[in-house]
């Protein structure tokens, strides 16, 4: 499986490339065109009790759809329902963990599934549940916004907010935390923060889809108490 991700950052695209007898699978509404011969399967991944957890739990779809190619192989292309970027790694056996929301596709050899974040996430809405996606194989990943990549060496730390997380390694160091105290959290407009500390990968999102509802939905029409 080759991917490129077409007009980064803003309204992303992956060009998924299939060699003969290979699956991709991707989020139900991801597909945007494919090339003929292309044989789609839709299925409850992992089974019901793992498809409920991911859909209840994890934000993601019940339903999972599977892309094989034909004996000539050929191409799938992805896109996330907001606009932003796509971010494609190959996992060597290593994890990571997503969150809800950012998972747009995986190759075969990848297992995505809940994770429970424990006390350290309890608070955080965004971070709750996480998905696990790991295994051997290329995983794709969406943001709102453009995505911030930061390899942090052994010891270098950094705060992020929780609404512009995407993903992190499973085995980095990290604490979810309220912004001083709880008058300052409500009233500074940041909420959770979440502490990392190296080494590991942590990758960003340029833009949160929770500041932006605050910013919308205030502007949005009020209906009319006699309609």
């Amino acid at each position: 499986m080759k991917v490129e991700v077409l007009y980064k950052p803003s309204y992303s695209i992956a060009e998924v490339a299939l060699e003969a007898g290979e699956g991709l699978n991707a989020e139900s509404g991801a597909m945007v065109a494919m090339s003929p011969g292309v044989q789609v399967e839709t299925k409850m991944k992992g089974g019901f009790m793992k498809s409920l957890a991911r859909s209840m739990l994890g934000g993601e779809s019940f339903f999972v759809n599977t892309f094989r190619a034909g004996d000539r192989g050929a191409a799938v292309m992805l896109a996330p329902s907001l606009p932003g970027d796509i971010f494609s790694e190959d996992l060597a056996g290593g994890s990571l963990l997503v969150q809800s929301g950012s998972y747009l596709g995986s190759s075969e050899g990848v297992e995505v599934s809940t994770k429970w974040g424990g006390a350290k996430t309890f608070f955080a809405s965004e971070g709750l549940i996480m998905l696990r996606c790991s295994g051997q194989g290329t995983l794709i990943l969406s943001s709102y916004g453009a995505i911030h990549r930061m390899d942090l060496t052994a010891g270098q730390a950094i705060t992020v907010d929780t609404g512009h997380l995407v993903a992190f390694s499973e085995q980095i160091q990290y604490n979810v935390r309220r912004v001083g105290g709880l008058k300052s959290t409500l009233l500074s407009g940041e909420g959770l923060v979440v502490d990392f500390q190296g080494p590991g990968q942590v990758l960003m999102q340029t833009r949160s889809e929770d500041s932006f509802l605050a910013w919308l939905l205030p502007k949005l029409p009020k209906q009319s108490s006699s309609n």
